[in-house]
C-alpha cells in the first residue's frame, strides 16, 4: 500500500481548503450578485483575492512547505518522548557528506525550535535542521517520510 508523504498530506489539505473557501465565496456571491458592481467576474476575483491577502489566510493556511516543519517537530518530539525510543532510527541529508545519513533515536541529544541536537562520532554535539529529516523508521520499517 502507498503511504502519502508528508509533504503530499499537506498539499492535498492545502488544496481540499482553498476549494472549500471557493465554494463558499461563490455561494455569497451568487445571494448578492444582484450588486451591480459585483456582477463583472473579473471584479468579483479581484475584491475576493485582496480580501484573503489582507486577511493574510494566502499566507498562512497556503504555505506549501510551512506546515511541514511542524510535522516534522510532531514527529521528532513524539520520538524524543517515545518510551521504546531504542527501537527508532531518523534518516537526514548530511550537506557536509552530500549524502542521507541514518542515525539511532537514542543519539538524539534533545530538540530546539528548528534543530535537533545529535550526539556524533567522538561525543561531540551536532545540530541537524529538522528540514534536512527525510525518512523516520521504526525497527527498520518506514514510518514517516518527507
Amino acid at each position: 500500500m502507498y503511504k502519502l508523504r508528508e509533504s503530499d498530506k499537506h498539499f492535498l489539505w492545502s488544496l481540499f481548503s482553498a476549494i472549500g473557501i471557493v465554494m463558499i465565496w461563490k455561494g455569497i456571491w451568487e445571494g448578492i450578485g444582484s450588486l451591480p458592481i459585483i456582477e463583472n467576474p473579473w471584479v468579483s476575483l479581484f475584491i475576493g483575492l485582496i480580501m484573503l491577502t489582507f486577511s493574510g489566510i494566502i499566507f498562512k493556511e497556503f504555505d506549501p512547505l510551512g506546515g511541514l516543519e511542524k510535522g516534522i517537530a510532531d514527529i521528532m518530539n513524539h520520538i524524543q518522548h517515545h518510551p521504546k525510543k531504542h527501537e527508532f532510527s531518523v534518516k537526514y541529508y548530511d550537506s557536509l557528506k552530500k549524502k542521507e545519513v541514518l542515525i539511532a533515536a537514542r543519539d538524539i541529544h534533545h530538540l530546539e525550535k528548528n534543530m535537533v541536537a545529535i550526539i556524533g562520532e567522538g561525543g561531540k554535539e551536532v545540530f541537524v535542521p529538522m528540514h534536512r529529516i527525510r525518512s523516520v523508521h521504526r525497527k527498520g520499517k518506514l514510518i514517516w517520510k518527507m
